[in-house]
């Protein structure tokens, strides 16, 4: 039998107007999908004119710029429509979603569907559970002294994935999805016995485990910077609070 990991993936991959996922938008995004290693990457990418400015860290991040994204950008609620649907697609096929730090990318387009659509993303998937795989967490939990960053960037670098065009929705969607099945193949002996579902169960608990080891690390450095627990998918925030 095939491991989940040399068999078929999607990935999904967001660029936006910055980090905070409840007030900022989606600009790009991108979900690939492979049915096996060395397979041709099938790509579906969407531009989006957010109806906010595009703040200049953002632009010199991911090149996207207001003019660009006015010109050749649709509006969102559509977008966020496709999208939703497409990763519900993956979902009810049974197919893994490899998404890079889901809590931001699964959170900001939860809370543009719920801005543009008065929907959700649990919404979306109500007939089929999504089974995201999050680099950052499986990196984090299976070789956990490594010392150093685990960005995307650096995750390639250590599982020797080429990285082109970074920041790039779909390149970084491509990227992230190969860190997957190269982890897969480095821990196998851990991990191939295990469904995607099942992993998926465990990534909440290790990700828990690792927001509170990084916020006692804030602690001791005298931060009051918060870490959410939640994984792949931050609650909503109410109104009052946010």
């Amino acid at each position: 039998m095939t491991c989940w990991y040399e068999g078929p993936l999607a990935a999904f991959d967001t660029e936006t107007t910055g980090v905070d996922v409840e007030t900022d938008r989606i600009v790009s995004a991108a979900v690939v999908v492979q049915d096996a290693p060395g397979f041709r990457p099938r790509v579906a990418r969407w531009l989006v004119n957010p109806g906010v400015p595009v703040p200049e860290a953002a632009t010199a991040v991911h090149g996207l710029t207001d003019e660009h994204l006015q010109r050749n950008g649709r509006w969102p609620a559509p977008v966020m429509h496709e999208i939703a649907e497409e990763l519900a697609e993956h979902a009810a096929r049974g197919r893994p979603l490899v998404v890079m730090n889901a809590p931001f990318d699964l959170t900001l387009l939860d809370r543009e569907l719920r801005r543009h659509r008065a929907s959700s993303l649990a919404r979306r998937l109500e007939a089929s559970p999504l089974h995201v795989l999050d680099p950052r967490v499986l990196d984090k939990h299976l070789d956990r002294y490594r010392k150093g960053r685990r960005t995307l960037t650096d995750l390639c670098a250590h599982y020797e994935v080429p990285l082109e065009d970074a920041h790039d929705a779909a390149a970084d969607a491509l990227a992230a999805l190969e860190v997957v099945r190269a982890l897969g193949r480095r821990f196998s002996a851990r991990l191939e016995r295990l469904t995607p579902a099942e992993l998926h169960t465990l990534q909440t608990g290790w990700h828990a485990a690792q927001a509170r080891g990084l916020q006692a690390w804030f602690a001791r450095s005298g931060s009051e910077e918060s870490v959410d627990p939640s994984w792949p998918l931050r609650p909503e925030v109410p109104a009052a609070a946010a």
